[in-house]
């Protein structure tokens, strides 16, 4: 590891949402997969084949285990708890910052901040600051990158500029953000 700050460079894949469905109390797949369509399904696309391939990837991993659940007169149900493991896992990424790509603050950062929310609301302001300091970051290392590229590298030079201008934008969403979820 570098001395570098730490971000989370995820997969921006929906497995963090999935987990912390679990963080409180147990729950069952279709459940888990209908309240993440539920309340961010404009975040993550998520099909139920995906959701429990995702839960099977995080129970081959040790996160999250199963119990067996007989039900009367239907099939058992097995009932998923998050492991010690799969708790620091999320608590570690619930308390990193998302990169500094639009993508990341789009996905990551918005799942995050509905998590912190749920388990703790305290945490939030923080949580905007240390985004804002990632983007800040991020649009340094744009600039830099831009002013280094010849002229005529111009489709390069597009790029970097629409990068730009979303992560400025984001910025000011940020603080938008901010100030609505203080009022939720």
């Amino acid at each position: 590891m570098t001395d570098k700050k730490l971000h989370h460079i995820g997969t921006l894949s929906p497995e963090m949402a999935l987990l912390g469905l679990l963080y409180k109390k147990a729950g069952h797949g279709y459940d888990l997969h209908r309240k993440v369509v539920t309340d961010l399904g404009q975040v993550w696309h998520l099909s139920q084949s995906q959701a429990y391939a995702i839960l099977k990837r995080l129970e081959a991993q040790g996160d999250i285990s199963t119990e067996e659940v007989q039900q009367e007169k239907l099939p058992s149900r097995q009932l998923l708890h998050m492991t010690e493991q799969g708790c620091k896992k999320f608590l570690d990424w619930l308390n990193t910052p998302s990169g500094g790509s639009t993508r990341a603050i789009r996905m990551e950062f918005i799942t995050r901040l509905y998590f912190l929310k749920m388990y703790f609301p305290k945490k939030i302001d923080l949580a905007f600051e240390q985004q804002r300091v990632e983007a800040r970051t991020h649009i340094q290392r744009l600039e830099q990158s831009l002013s280094a590229l010849p002229k005529d590298q111009v489709y390069n030079r597009m790029s970097l500029d629409l990068r730009l201008r979303q992560l400025k934008d984001v910025l000011a969403w940020l603080d938008e953000s901010q100030t609505e979820i203080r009022g939720v």
